[in-house]
């Protein structure tokens, strides 16, 4: 690697990791970085991955517990059911290729900007203590979670944002918390799979880990802090699915096209 693209990957990943402490969908940038500057193949760049993702979800997780933002109690059975779930995702990740399921996550990721999008007050509530989900939508919905999380990771935190502040009744901020446990926890699962398969590129993945940890660490201490942390929360969650959209339809080459025929 040459000297600009150590500072790309560092700057990308810090970046990512503040984008995954908020709101999600980080691994875009980081699994760009790993594929198209490190040049590492997909199924590498994905595994590799992990390293910088677990590390993050360290950092912010220890600020979120230092800061009061995790209920673990409330929060136990959901842990456990995503795990459970991450671990049959990773293995299916080892010999199936995630490029396969792409257009199913475009059209997840349409359907989540309408959701986002739609009656945003929803999103800017505080924590309902008292609500408790189904018991049995409770181990679909977190077993699937924890599934897609071990399968493909790109996208999780916004499908489990969603779930959690929509459905289960939790914040964004103290759902962001409940995310970044759930997270770490898979991840370093995953990275025991990964690594017995001899997927990890270390090199690369420790490099990532820098940024992203740095990155994770100070969002943290934003989003516990300021009071407007849930508005800032939701603000760059649009921005994600948003960008994302744009990018998996290819709307801004399309857009560059008719400016260019003009």
């Amino acid at each position: 690697m040459e000297w600009y693209q150590y500072v790309i990957a560092i700057l990308g990943s810090a970046l990512a990791g503040g984008i995954n402490t908020l709101a999600g969908n980080g691994s875009v940038i980081t699994l760009s970085i790993l594929t198209e500057w490190v040049g590492l193949p997909g199924n590498v760049a994905n595994a590799s991955n992990r390293v910088g993702i677990f590390t993050q979800n360290l950092a912010g997780g220890y600020v979120f517990y230092k800061k009061g933002k995790l209920d673990f109690s409330r929060s136990r059975d959901l842990i456990i059911l995503t795990s459970i779930g991450s671990i049959a995702g990773t293995w299916v990740a080892v010999v199936v290729s995630s490029e396969q399921f792409m257009n199913v996550f475009r059209v997840l990721m349409v359907v989540m900007l309408f959701v986002i999008l739609f009656n945003p007050e929803r999103w800017l509530r505080e924590t309902d203590v008292d609500f408790r989900l189904p018991t049995w939508i409770t181990w679909v919905l977190f077993l699937a979670l924890g599934f897609y999380g071990g399968f493909i990771q790109m996208g999780m935190g916004v499908f489990f944002l969603a779930i959690m502040v929509l459905g289960a009744r939790y914040s964004i901020i103290e759902a962001n918390a409940v995310k970044i446990i759930i997270v770490g926890i898979y991840t370093f699962i995953a990275i025991l799979i990964f690594q017995w398969k001899g997927l990890i590129n270390w090199q690369a993945g420790l490099l990532m880990a820098v940024g992203q940890s740095a990155g994770g660490y100070f969002t943290a201490i934003f989003a516990s802090q300021y009071p407007k942390a849930n508005v800032w929360a939701h603000r760059v969650l649009v921005i994600i699915v948003v960008f994302s959209v744009i990018t998996m339809f290819r709307l801004d080459e399309w857009v560059l096209k008719m400016i260019q025929q003009w």
